[in-house]
């Protein structure tokens, strides 16, 4: 691994010390006052506010792997941003408390301070005028679902009038799709179910998806076709841990390399693995041009 391409090598005890130093005047208060560190807990920092509670809250995505499924009968958490909001949790030493939610209303929950952080956002101009983000954790690529009988690979063969594209509405989906294949005979449709129901009962013929939901919704269905990445050019948007918009910078800080070290080393690649499997995704029904 070179140098550049991990931030010096960070490790995973100087995560540990940037944690401790967004709270250090916490704790130096404290030795003073209970009311004078609860002052500085609310006055400060996100992360300080969360070691001083004790508990990270996380905007967590029912039925969403791989990033998160909840169990019906337990009602216990799995997925790989349950993993990674567990490891961040542990180092901080504080305790989880999942707060169901969607995509739409993890940023409502952030602005209003029902939630610390959200696991899985794409970082757009407007979300950044009402939240922050952290650097990316994965590179998401869009791709097709559609039967073998239709042969498209590219965005440019996508840009066809006669094709009937189906999209979730108000999705990253969407703006692709719009985008590079403006002249396809596009509709979107208000849920992803629908998307899916539309394409096993031929009201469309194939569906614009990031690549995991696409691999995900084909494995739940298979029904509907398969997943191949769309090419020429290959489109990738990032996917982030949003946070609340603050002056203090200490969380975010702290969650940059924090995303640094685990994708150096490989480990946001094996909890994005796992979270696949829950959805019945194996390693080797992965296409080999889907990089995670």
């Amino acid at each position: 691994m070179s140098k550049d391409s991990f931030d010096h090598h960070v490790s995973r005890r100087r995560l540990v010390q940037l944690a401790a130093a967004g709270t250090l005047a916490a704790t130096t208060l404290g030795a003073s006052g209970g009311s004078a560190a609860a002052q500085d807990a609310s006055a400060g920092s996100t992360l300080a506010r969360i070691r001083a509670a004790g508990k990270m809250r996380v905007a967590a995505l029912v039925g969403e792997p791989p990033y998160f499924a909840k169990s019906a009968l337990t009602g216990e958490w799995a997925g790989a941003c349950v993993d990674m909001a567990n490891d961040i949790a542990k180092l901080l030493e504080v305790e989880i408390e999942f707060v169901d939610s969607t995509y739409g209303n993890s940023v409502i929950q952030l602005q209003t301070d029902k939630v610390d952080i959200a696991m899985s956002l794409t970082p757009t101009p407007v979300r950044s005028l009402s939240i922050n983000f952290s650097k990316s954790y994965f590179l998401h690529g869009y791709g097709l679902v559609a039967p073998d009988s239709l042969k498209v690979s590219t965005w440019a063969e996508l840009n066809n009038p006669d094709i009937r594209v189906a999209v979730d509405l108000g999705s990253t989906q969407e703006m692709a799709a719009r985008r590079f294949a403006p002249k396809a005979n596009i509709t979107a449709f208000a849920t992803r179910d629908e998307v899916m129901l539309a394409l096993q009962t031929g009201r469309v013929d194939c569906a614009v998806f990031a690549a995991l939901l696409g691999m995900t919704a084909v494995k739940k269905n298979p029904a509907i076709g398969k997943f191949s990445m769309l090419t020429e050019p290959v489109i990738g948007l990032p996917a982030c841990l949003a946070i609340p918009k603050e002056d203090n910078q200490d969380w975010k800080t702290f969650l940059d390399v924090w995303v640094e070290y685990n994708r150096g080393i490989g480990q946001v690649t094996e909890w994005l693995t796992n979270g696949m499997k829950l959805a019945g995704v194996e390693p080797d029904d992965i296409p080999s041009d889907v990089k995670l």
